[in-house]
């Protein structure tokens, strides 16, 4: 990537005050349009329409975290009389709340109306039909529920009533309810109970039809037979309504003696944890709503939030999960082979000749799986270590490195349980683990270890070999399909150093090392960011050409903020590619003119994170795990790496970064008010979608690639086990 032009030297700018709060947007409204350009794709009529649909229960999925979390952590500090705000934007908690709440109802809004005009009626057109209310169902569709609903459901279902030997049940975290207005015949008063739509069955209830699919909503078929759940008794109405909790939780470092039984602890008062969100249907009554909110004590302007259609769209991942339809959905796309791995005898033979890099999905992830269980298989190999923080539900990593403990080998897992919303899984595979004889260490109290690294020690004729892997996304098969990611395979004495130091300060006592090649946070990034970016911004001043570009997931931390600030105003220019929060303003004259940023959302979630420093004509690129924001330099355990052999890095720089600088088919613009404006292609000119062309390349790198031998397919000598070696 070439250099901008050179500039003479202006005149010093006027001193400005980078602590400004107006040079910094509010992270949770920055995160809200992120998820605004989630909801761009499902109301873009070019887009597919199950994958408009599959957007559609993005967008609540993305809104069930955000609340639970962002919006838990917010209430917390409302309720504890916090006023002073932890952001650069210095925004009160309060504040937020209020524009949170105004952003969402508009968001809503706009996502059922897609949903409702568009999106359900051209599905039915194709023979898939989703009744969600009682009024939808003819009388045949409820002669075949009724049957339905007395085996599968009834037995299932409990009606909880509220009086003052009833109190208001516990209503667990997502589930969906019903709130029923009884009446006694004989009696006017009316009684309140709630009914649980079971989550352990599947949200849609197929119905029979010919050439097509048709479902109604579990909620809908309760509703229907309520009157079997409350004999002799008048129902006067009921309403189908979601609650929301607080899933936030701290650990006090002093206080912990065993971090796993702490996790678990605070997992099991997420279950319970205080209610932020009431979802009800737009047309309840206000006595339910009011009923509600008071039993949840919740504040009905800014927590209600009444839903114009079938509550919690994240079912809909059940109909996006139909077979066939081919012509509504994405063109099937197959992850390509590496062509380094495929065309070499075994995966170690590949990974002695050269450094490889792969480019997830556009190249397959089986490589990064065959690495640890050909590991598992392997005689020679002595040693297998890994991180995760994030893995599938039945991970074939995980099984791969059991087997490898129950062959003998020393086998070390750093497993994060504080990854959020995902610490139960993690749980539970580090009880797997522990009883295959892994080494199972849960790293620190105080920070997660999100790093992705994987080392294996193997035993070869010329003494000891260590492998390594490095990436930018979990060692998770499934996301892998789904995530665009980096990763690279190397046996670099002086990586695998850096690796194998750094799992012993993971796992035992020691003192950070000198690293050769990895760049480590908390310990060293941040400073590393800041003094490769002054040091462009002197290139800039020097007349060689500063300059920075960077693809991320977000951008947060103010230190990072103003040294592109600083730069910027040196004359350097830095385009940014940031899929989601961005607290930098680009555009403001005098501070970040010559800043771009960038979005793209596309039918991959990107998620690599590149940084490319222009370095006087000579560029340095660095992958890694780490976002340039406070959490990853400062409370998390990450690595970024540099990439070094030259045509691994001109790949970076030419295939990677400067297709992805040219969309014009999925990429907005950040504006300097903080929303974001979509990137449009020159005159006459067709959209360039960055993802296709990543899609491209891979199949033209594939070329005639054979299938890699399976592991043990492949004979090497024997290794003489008397003579001396050479670690």
């Amino acid at each position: 990537m070439s250099s901008t032009p050179q500039l003479s030297v202006a005149a010093p700018a006027p001193s400005i005050n980078l602590d400004d709060p107006s040079l910094y947007i509010n992270r949770e409204l920055s995160w809200l349009e992120f998820n605004r350009r989630v909801l761009e794709e499902a109301q873009d009529k070019r887009v597919p329409f199950m994958e408009r649909l599959k957007f559609l229960a993005i967008v609540s999925s993305n809104l069930d975290e955000f609340f639970m979390v962002r919006v838990g952590g917010l209430m917390q500090k409302v309720h504890a009389g916090i006023t002073r705000s932890s952001g650069a934007d210095r925004t009160t908690p309060k504040v937020q709340l209020e524009k949170i709440s105004q952003h969402i109802s508009k968001m809503v809004q706009d996502q059922y109306h897609v949903l409702t005009e568009e999106v359900l009626p051209a599905l039915e057109k194709e023979g898939i039909v989703i009744k969600s209310t009682v009024k939808q169902l003819t009388e045949a569709d409820k002669k075949h529920l009724r049957e339905n609903f007395r085996r599968e459901v009834f037995p299932v279902l409990t009606p909880l009533a509220i009086d003052p030997g009833h109190p208001f049940p516990h209503l667990a975290n997502k589930t969906l309810n019903l709130a029923v207005v009884l009446e006694r015949p004989s009696h006017p008063d009316k009684l309140y109970a709630v009914v649980q739509v079971p989550a352990v069955l599947r949200r849609f209830m197929p119905i029979p039809v010919e050439g097509g699919y048709c479902f109604a909503s579990l909620e809908a078929v309760t509703r229907l037979h309520l009157a079997e759940l409350f004999p002799g008794m008048k129902i006067d109405h009921a309403t189908v309504f979601r609650v929301t909790r607080d899933s936030e939780y701290e650990i006090e470092d002093e206080e912990v003696e065993d971090l796993l039984k702490a996790i678990e602890e605070s997992v099991r008062k997420r279950r319970r944890g205080t209610a932020v969100r009431l979802e009800i249907e737009a047309d309840a009554p206000e006595e339910v709503v009011n009923f509600l909110t008071s039993a949840l004590d919740l504040d009905t302007s800014a927590d209600v939030f009444r839903v114009p259609g079938l509550i919690d769209l994240t079912g809909l991942f059940q109909v996006y999960g139909l077979p066939g339809f081919p012509h509504l959905r994405d063109p099937h796309f197959v992850p390509h082979p590496v062509p380094d791995i495929a065309n070499a005898a075994n995966i170690w033979a590949a990974i002695r000749t050269r450094d490889i890099l792969m480019h997830h999905p556009y190249e397959s992830f089986n490589p990064v799986v065959d690495f640890i269980e050909t590991a598992a298989a392997d005689e020679r190999v002595l040693a297998i270590k890994q991180t995760l923080y994030r893995t599938s539900s039945d991970s074939p990593v995980v099984r791969a490195l059991q087997r490898a403990a129950d062959a003998g080998k020393q086998v070390t897992a750093v497993i994060e349980l504080k990854a959020r919303l995902d610490e139960e899984r993690n749980i539970a595979w580090a009880r797997e683990l522990e009883k295959s004889g892994v080494h199972v260490v849960f790293g620190f109290v105080g920070l997660k270890t999100h790093c992705k690294v994987a080392l294996v020690v193997r035993r070869e004729e010329d003494g000891i070999r260590r492998y390594v892997h490095l990436g930018t996304g979990n060692y998770n098969p499934q996301t892998a399909r789904l995530y665009t990611d980096l990763g690279m395979f190397t046996c670099n004495p002086d990586f695998a150093d850096d690796v194998s130091a750094l799992f012993n300060y993971l796992t035992g006592y020691s003192e950070l090392p000198e690293w050769k090649k990895l760049i480590v946070a908390p310990s060293r990034m941040q400073n590393f960011m800041v003094e490769m970016i002054d040091r462009e911004a002197e290139f800039e001043k020097a007349g060689k050409g500063g300059r920075f570009i960077a693809k991320v997931n977000g951008i947060l931390e103010p230190v990072i903020v103003q040294a592109l600030y600083r730069a910027s105003r040196a004359g350097m220019k830095s385009d940014i590619v940031c899929r989601g929060i961005c607290a930098l303003r680009p555009g403001i004259p005098g501070v970040s003119e010559n800043i771009r940023v960038v979005s793209i959302v596309d039918r991959y979630l990107e998620h690599s994170r590149i940084y490319y420093f222009g370095n006087g004509g000579d560029p340095v690129v660095y992958v890694g795990s780490a976002d340039l924001m406070d959490r990853n330099l400062s409370r998390r355990v990450e690595v970024i790496f540099p990439i070094e052999q030259p045509d691994l890095k001109q790949r970076v720089i030419k295939e990677i970064l400067e297709v992805t600088l040219s969309d014009t088919a999925k990429s907005r613009e950040l504006q300097s008010d903080g929303s974001y404006k979509r990137v449009e292609p020159s005159a006459g000119a067709k959209p360039v979608s960055s993802q296709s062309i990543f899609q491209a390349n891979a199949a033209d790198a594939k070329r005639d690639c054979p299938p890699m031998p399976p592991p043990g397919d492949v004979e090497e000598k024997p290794i003489r086990r008397n003579r001396k070696r050479n670690p």
